[in-house]
């Protein structure tokens, strides 16, 4: 039985992202329950960043929503389309004024960081089930950012980790996340 898009991409996060602690901030998100994961239906980039700026509204409009994650279990599986939608997505949050509001980081199966081999396991730091878009609170960021010790420091720490363990197994774990089963 395969997981929804949603329980997959939270399979991911305690796993992946509060496991390795790929982002020391977010086990607390995970505990107090304050992200909201959307499975988007949407395939075009036109409705994609339409419904992205609904949700950031929705974000404006409920502090209970710290951060959100846009999944699109139907669309931008390439990862260059993907690309364009997050060029499109952050040129919309600049013309729709939540510039300084939200930031936008993104995940896709395929990531690969500009200049780097597809078969880097330092992907793996961005890779997710399914294409996302990562909409996190600045002020929220800017506050952990200040108490955490070495902040320029975690992306290395991540590349690093990813690397130690390989590309195998980052890709038995996604798959984990996935079918919700360990071999």
């Amino acid at each position: 039985m395969t997981l929804s898009p949603t329980e997959q991409t939270k399979n991911w996060v305690s796993q992946v992202i509060v496991g390795y602690n790929f982002c020391p901030f977010a086990k607390k998100e995970v505990v107090n329950n304050t992200i909201n994961y959307v499975d988007s239906q949407t395939t075009t980039h036109e409705d994609a960043v339409i419904e992205m700026l609904s949700l950031i509204q929705a974000m404006r409009e409920n502090d209970d929503i710290e951060t959100c994650l846009q999944i699109f279990s139907k669309g931008f599986q390439d990862f260059d389309a993907f690309l364009d939608l997050v060029d499109l997505a952050n040129a919309m949050l600049v013309s729709s004024g939540f510039e300084g509001f939200i930031q936008i980081a993104n995940f896709h199966p395929n990531y690969v960081f500009a200049d780097s081999d597809e078969m880097d396991a330092a992907n793996y730091t961005n890779r997710a089930p399914f294409p996302t878009l990562h909409l996190i609170r600045e002020a929220s960021m800017a506050r952990v950012l200040d108490i955490h010790p070495d902040p320029e420091g975690i992306p290395e720490t991540n590349i690093n980790l990813a690397r130690e363990k390989g590309i195998e197994y980052w890709q038995q774990l996604l798959n984990h996340c996935q079918t919700g089963k360990k071999d």
